[in-house]
């Protein structure tokens, strides 16, 4: 094949991601960008294979048959509430393969590199290291591991760990200064192995503080992270449209980890090292009144006067996997003549999208779904408000309470409508363990249950 071809195919592969990254913008066109996203990867591919001098091809379509089958068998068989430690892991997957790719490259001519070579070894091994073990510890966050009395979703802080992460950093960049210079070559393979441990502790150290409420932006961080060691292992290869592909990862997850940070009113910084998360929050500590219990029964009646209704889905939803019935719910009210929305908080669930993904699956209308930005002005005149499984997203004390944990952070303010329905099993707290004063609010009503159970009740009560 020519040189011209192989461009010109990578070309078109850029193109591809580029064009799929701007579909993955809108739930409405998602599936097609993915699709477009594919066809450029298989090209990609397809023709770097035909361009490199492969010795063995059956090892190729080994590797390429086992990813399929596994990819084939997680998309069919994991479900919506797993998908956050899904890609948590492929985040993970990611950073060990540019690690392999840097790993494999040093080891084939370790005494040989040239400068340019060497420095883009030195990244992919350390990014890809740090993606990797944070990844795993991401995703034991999102499993809620207990290892003893410890709860890995909670934050891990020690007196000094910042100190501690910043000398770890240190010690892996001064390495890979000695490392790109190689003035020893023997010394230089301690080294490597040395910035290898350093790379997988420092993974660990920088995700273990990190509560399980921040998880969001985490997952976006650390696809941000494999995206720049795909992005320098294409340097370590001399791969063009690795570099481009990782290059578009980066960016998006760095854009995507600003939004996240910018929906919780907080820096990134204070994400990393504050240690916010599952820690008992200061502020709303205490019971605040009576929480007004209702039945499914009673909600039907709110719900059937209603001429106006917001959904604001949690990771309850998920949990429940009541996105179907919330789906045939809303579509009753719907030929009811009632005005359906649901509103959608960025970080609500555990990743980037999460209640995006959950509500298309159940093929919930696109033009139902409202930012937080958009709905809020509109929830004063709302008659019924219905929480399904969220907590930390629609707590007022973010608003009013300025010695909360979480003060500051935008919130869906549901407790400005008429009415507010309240879908829970429990009065516990939420992810980031904090009380929510809107449980006792004079205007809301908690309706107890599984999310699905009770959605199907209602949906009972509009048939009959």
């Amino acid at each position: 094949m020519s040189i011209w071809m192989i461009n010109l195919a990578y070309i078109v592969s850029a193109l591809c991601f580029g064009l799929g990254l701007k579909f993955l913008g809108s739930p409405a066109t998602a599936r097609r960008g993915n699709l477009i996203s594919s066809i450029g990867m298989l090209l990609a591919v397809v023709v770097t294979l035909f361009h490199q001098d492969i010795i063995d091809f059956r090892m190729i379509a080994i590797g390429v048959l086992a990813g399929a089958l596994v990819g084939l068998l997680a998309a069919r068989f994991v479900a919506m509430t797993s998908m956050p430690e899904m890609v948590a892991l492929l985040n993970g997957f990611g950073g060990i393969a540019s690690l392999l790719v840097g790993w494999a490259e040093y080891k084939s001519d370790p005494e040989g590199l040239a400068l340019q070579a060497s420095t883009a070894i030195f990244l992919a091994v350390l990014i890809g290291g740090i993606t990797f073990t944070g990844s795993i510890i991401a995703w034991a966050k999102l499993k809620e591991i207990w290892i003893g009395n410890f709860g890995i979703s909670k934050p891990f802080l020690f007196t000094g760990q910042q100190f501690v992460n910043s000398l770890l950093l240190l010690l892996a960049v001064g390495g890979g200064v000695y490392f790109i210079m190689a003035p020893d070559a023997e010394i230089v393979s301690m080294v490597f192995w040395g910035i290898l441990a350093v790379a997988f502790i420092l993974g660990v150290m920088a995700v273990m503080p990190i509560g399980g409420a921040d998880m969001p932006i985490v997952i976006s961080l650390l696809n941000s992270y494999s995206g720049m060691a795909a992005c320098a292992a294409g340097f370590v290869i001399g791969n063009y449209i690795l570099i481009v592909a990782g290059s578009l990862v980066g960016a998006s997850g760095i854009i995507l980890t600003t939004i996240m940070c910018k929906a919780m009113n907080r820096s990134l910084a204070n994400v990393l090292f504050s240690g916010f998360g599952t820690a008992a929050g200061k502020g709303t500590g205490g019971v605040q009144g009576d929480a007004k219990a209702v039945s499914v029964e009673d909600t039907y009646y709110l719900l059937e006067s209603a001429s106006s209704v917001v959904f604001v889905p949690g990771y309850g939803l998920a949990v429940a996997q009541a996105q179907h019935a919330v789906k045939e719910l809303s579509d009753l009210l719907d030929a009811n003549g009632t005005d359906v929305k649901f509103a959608i908080h960025p970080v609500a669930g555990r990743m980037p999208g999460h209640m995006n993904v959950l509500l298309a699956e159940a093929d919930v209308p696109y033009d139902q779904f409202v930012e937080l930005e958009n709905i809020n002005p509109q929830m004063g005149t709302v008659d019924v408000c219905v929480v399904v499984g969220a907590n930390d997203v629609v707590n007022p004390a973010a608003r009013d309470d300025e010695t909360s944990a979480i003060y500051g952070m935008p919130i869906i303010e549901v407790d400005k409508a008429r009415t507010v329905i309240v879908m829970k099993r429990s009065m516990a707290t939420g992810f980031a363990g904090i009380q929510n004063p809107l449980f006792f609010k004079e205007n809301t009503k908690m309706l107890f249950g599984d999310a699905k159970a009770t959605m199907q009740g209602l949906v009972a009560e509009f048939k009959e």
